[in-house]
């Protein structure tokens, strides 16, 4: 199992750090878990191409998870792959369909590309056939307790704490041989998340904000701060906790030396400060 972080960062502006995005390569298949704003970009850089992708997993639909989305979608149908097997909450199908759809906010550039004679001669000679059909993500919505059997490969999912009533929000655990991985999606403490990780090898939590920083209950819910996800680490006995989805004033002097040494209070297993295009193996 091999794993790529394409994106650790927030929904703020920030070139260190592309929103969120996570490539899984087990077995023969790619997995990409969410496609914020500039993983896209950074799937390139990591010399990887759309099509290398064999599912899209959503763990919740804020924008900084999925707005790229739209761009990888239509990069896999440019190249002439299939169509992308998609699987999130609801509602990411009527998202889909007003993207891609007849009258989707796309429409325009599609029909120019399906319709417009000199469009169509440079996908003939680019290996496609017409009439070319518009983009149709094959999307699946999901909820909690959803399970996907893959040839070397077990997902599962859980809910966990974060924009409820809102948004639905996901986790997901990926078992393949001797190897597993656990994305926290965006969440709170949570004793769903603490469960899937029991004995994970890598967990990568979203961590976005120093655990003093929270304005209060609410925010402590949804939100996971280092100290928090250190207790859910030490509990779950991961072997190793990765932190991402880091705000610009995290990447402070110093800051990363606090952060794993008040976490290393707490947590037994090795900690790891995320970094765009970080690859990490098992």
């Amino acid at each position: 199992m091999k794993i790529t972080l394409l994106g650790t960062g927030t929904p703020e502006p920030y070139l260190r750090r592309a929103s969120s995005g996570y490539l899984v390569d087990i077995g023969d298949e790619t997995l990409q878990f969410d496609c914020g704003g500039g993983s896209f970009g950074r799937l390139l850089e990591a010399g990887r191409r759309p099509t290398d992708l064999n599912r899209l997993f959503l763990s919740h639909l804020h924008s900084d998870h999925m707005i790229d989305f739209a761009r990888l979608v239509h990069a896999i149908w440019d190249e002439g792959g299939t169509d992308l097997a998609v699987f999130g909450p609801a509602p990411i199908q009527i998202i889909s369909d007003r993207l891609f759809g007849a009258e989707g906010a796309l429409f325009a550039d599609l029909t120019a590309r399906t319709e417009h004679a000199p469009s169509k001669e440079i996908w003939v000679e680019r290996g496609g056939e017409l009439p070319r059909a518009w983009p149709k993500p094959n999307v699946t919505e999901i909820s909690r307790g959803f399970e996907m059997q893959g040839d070397d490969w077990r997902l599962r999912t859980v809910e966990v704490p974060h924009a409820q009533p809102f948004l639905t929000c996901l986790g997901f655990r990926v078992d393949g041989p001797g190897a597993s991985f656990v994305y926290s999606g965006d969440s709170g403490p949570s004793d769903a998340l603490t469960a899937l990780a029991e004995n994970a090898d890598i967990l990568v939590h979203m961590c976005f904000n120093l655990s003093e920083e929270a304005r209060g209950p609410e925010w402590t819910a949804g939100s996971s701060g280092h100290l928090e996800i250190a207790r859910t680490a030490q509990a779950a006995g991961v072997g190793r906790v990765v932190l991402s989805h880091l705000r610009p004033h995290m990447d402070a002097s110093g800051v990363h030396a606090r952060l794993i040494g008040e976490m290393s209070e707490i947590f037994a297993g090795e900690i790891v400060i995320g970094e765009d295009l970080m690859v990490l193996e098992l």
